[in-house]
């Protein structure tokens, strides 16, 4: 059962968030450790446990494999400078085309700490086809998850390419100059471009009660307000619809202007809450969604197969 709830009036536009920072950037050394953890507690009780595991396992291979690696470059002053010109992210995707680094060493990198891991006999084969994947292969990969488009024969080759480009492109975005970033177009990423996986209200101090969205590459969080369609920027005839007896801590955000939803996570009501992890986790919300007229926006990769 769903509970479809009357829209609040949002806490930025009321004077309880003093000014809230536009962005803030990634934390490679432990976002995905982090990660890991969270996973772990949230499997404890799920039903998808033996999923949450395995991507638990998958996040500590993200972790470990940055160990050594090379030191990520920013962009330079003047890519800097024509990216907020013409309003575009500024990290440039398509760079890794001819990035040795990211299409071997990075990718082999995951492919090898991610064999050990326990899993299903098809997360096996995909992986072993992927690791066999010759660089031009990698790149089609690649680009169909900046296309935020998995070919459904090949969700699980292409969940282990987007493993590895999270960790690389949380490398990059690091290490930009948060105050650089403006924003460029609703529901897009300031860093990379790449679309939300979900937001959240967040409970931190100077910013407690606004809401962030959460990039599905790069791990960038930026400022986005309340009651506003994170998919098409509409404020008109926005709703929230939530699983009866779960607490209030995810809800799907609904649009009337575009037909979409988006999930919204209250960190108020779950401090520990993950972006990434509890997307997963909160199937069930998914679920009963799709018996609706919404279509789910932003980009969701581990949950391609449900």
């Amino acid at each position: 059962m769903s509970r479809k709830s009357a829209v609040a009036p949002d806490p930025t536009a009321i004077g309880n968030v003093s000014s809230p920072p536009f962005a803030r950037l990634p934390d490679p050394g432990s976002t995905f450790s982090a990660r890991a953890v969270r996973l772990r507690q949230l499997a404890e009780t799920s039903e998808l446990s033996p999923y949450l595991q395995f991507l638990a396992d998958l996040a500590q291979a993200q972790h470990a494999i940055q160990a050594d690696l090379p030191t990520a470059d920013a962009p330079d002053g003047p890519t800097i400078e024509r990216a907020r010109a013409f309003a575009m992210p500024l990290i440039d995707r398509a760079r890794i085309e001819g990035d040795t680094v990211v299409l071997s060493t990075l990718f082999d990198r995951l492919f090898a700490a991610a064999t050990p891991i326990e899993k299903p006999i098809a997360a096996a084969e995909a992986l072993t086809r992927v690791r066999a994947a010759d660089s031009e292969r990698r790149g089609v990969m690649a680009r169909d998850v900046f296309a935020h488009a998995l070919p459904a024969d090949a969700i699980a080759e292409h969940i282990f390419i987007w493993a590895a480009l999270q960790v690389h492109f949380a490398r990059l975005a690091a290490a930009l100059d948060v105050k650089a970033l403006v924003p460029v177009a609703d529901g897009i990423c300031p860093a990379c471009g790449s679309l939300p996986v979900t937001s959240m209200v967040v409970g931190w101090p100077g910013s407690h009660g606004a809401r962030f969205c959460c990039c599905s590459l790069c791990g960038t969080l930026w400022h986005y307000v309340r009651i506003k369609c994170v998919l098409c920027g509409s404020t008109k005839g926005i709703g929230y619809q939530e699983i009866d007896g779960q607490g209030g801590a995810i809800k799907a955000e609904t649009c009337d202007e575009c037909q979409g939803w988006s999930k919204i996570l209250y960190q108020e009501r779950e401090p520990a809450a993950d972006p990434i992890a509890d997307d997963v986790a909160s199937l069930g919300l998914d679920l009963l969604m799709r018996q609706g007229p919404y279509r789910r926006g932003g980009f969701s990769p581990l949950l391609a197969g449900f």
